[in-house]
């Protein structure tokens, strides 16, 4: 057996020893009357909430679309259910009159409220048996499950790089370099990218990176280089950063250049680590990027 398949065997064994464990295949998820999807949209909706003081709470139809990865017809049908149950409310959004927006009405919150305790009382029945050390492990074992599971379900795509998408996840890279860079960062009023990716995961931004040309590489060969590369914080140790940057490589190799060149700031080591092993080596300065301490250069293949 291959490692591969030996994954693939383990992955399926866990699949069904915790689907059986936690209710997913009855009818009736938790003895609430609903099964598990339309349990799981309940809870979705219940606990998005606003993004504003002046935001209704909810989640609109799109948004647990992208979160849920359901199909827009399977979606539709669940809610018309839950619409008829009572649970839930499906209206304009007044923020915006052509999205739709799912509220719970008052019978909806009730379900959810019994949707918290029963959840956590199920999980409590699996742990209790444990001890203390087993926990700890199962705690950090499901954690690194989820993380990695997230890791390789992440979908990387080309956005608009003045799109509402892109300025999301560089208001999210600027945030963080002002909180690092020891004198603050001030991203100023640089040009808009030639290209741009997002890396998503449940409809939230994870990462991101772009790619613009340069005058000239080395002996004046074509080059690109790699510009506003981020992964969110709580992301960091699953391999994201690494699959974005191979990504971008290939951005860089399908617009016909060589050589792609990258610029870093001392204070982000986890970045340069990453780089280094990638096969980037050190350069002198070529741009006068005012945060830029270090230069990467790589020739591709």
């Amino acid at each position: 057996m291959t490692t591969t398949e030996h994954i693939v065997r383990t992955v399926r064994t866990f699949n069904r020893t915790y689907t059986q464990r936690i209710g997913a295949l009855e009818e009736s998820f938790l003895g609430l009357g609903l099964p598990l999807g339309a349990a799981r949209i309940v809870f979705e909706v219940g606990t998005t909430g606003g993004d504003g003081p002046d935001s209704p709470d909810g989640a609109r139809v799109g948004d647990l679309r992208d979160r849920l990865g359901l199909d827009s017809g399977h979606l539709s049908r669940q809610l018309r259910r839950l619409e008829a149950d009572g649970l839930v409310a499906v209206a304009p959004d007044p923020r915006d009159r052509r999205a739709r927006l799912v509220t719970l009405t008052a019978s909806g919150r009730d379900l959810l409220a019994r949707l918290e305790e029963r959840s956590d009382d199920a999980a409590r029945r699996l742990v209790v048996p444990l001890t203390e050390r087993q926990r700890t492990r199962l705690a950090e074992a499901l954690a690194t499950a989820d993380l990695l599971v997230r890791a390789a379900t992440v979908e990387l795509t080309e956005v608009d790089p003045g799109g509402a998408l892109a300025i999301r996840a560089m208001r999210a890279y600027f945030v963080e370099l002002d909180a690092r860079f020891p004198s603050g960062f001030d991203p100023g009023t640089a040009p808009l990218l030639e290209t741009f990716t997002v890396a998503t995961s449940d409809g939230q931004v994870v990462a991101c990176g772009g790619v613009q040309g340069l005058d000239g590489g080395p002996a004046g060969e074509p080059a690109d280089e790699i510009k506003r590369m981020w992964v969110h914080p709580g992301w960091r140790g699953a391999g994201l950063g690494t699959r974005l940057l191979r990504h971008l490589e290939d951005v860089v190799r399908a617009r016909g250049r060589g050589v792609v060149r990258l610029d870093t700031n001392g204070t982000l080591a986890e970045a340069i680590a990453m780089y280094e092993r990638a096969g980037y080596r050190r350069v002198e300065r070529y741009n006068d990027n005012p945060y830029a301490e270090l230069f990467f250069e790589k020739r591709l293949d």
